[in-house]
């Protein structure tokens, strides 16, 4: 299973495809099962680097964990959640976010 991640343009924040478009949580993004699932997001990466929205655009791999997306490397998860030197800033320091590392 892999989906769609770049940072946005005009902030930098990390973000995630989704049906609604791009969000700051990796809850709710687009998950892509196959090949052509892969070629989809990518398309959409593509266009969206294109159009000045995002750059850093990558197609990553995660897993579902009792029903929550979870990148399986480190990096991601790191970029997921927030700075690992403190937890009072970043994603993880939002009251409605999951914690994916």
């Amino acid at each position: 299973m892999k989906v769609l991640t770049a940072n946005r343009l005009i902030d930098g924040e990390a973000v995630w495809y989704s049906a609604d478009g791009w969000r700051e949580t990796l809850e709710g993004a687009e998950i892509a099962a196959d090949k052509d699932g892969e070629a989809r997001l990518e398309a959409i990466g593509a266009a969206a680097f294109a159009a000045d929205q995002v750059l850093d655009v990558a197609i990553i791999d995660v897993a579902l964990i009792d029903g929550a997306i979870v990148p399986t490397r480190l990096r991601e998860r790191i970029r997921a959640a927030g700075p690992t030197n403190r937890n009072d800033l970043g994603k993880q320091a939002r009251p409605h976010a999951v914690q994916a590392a």
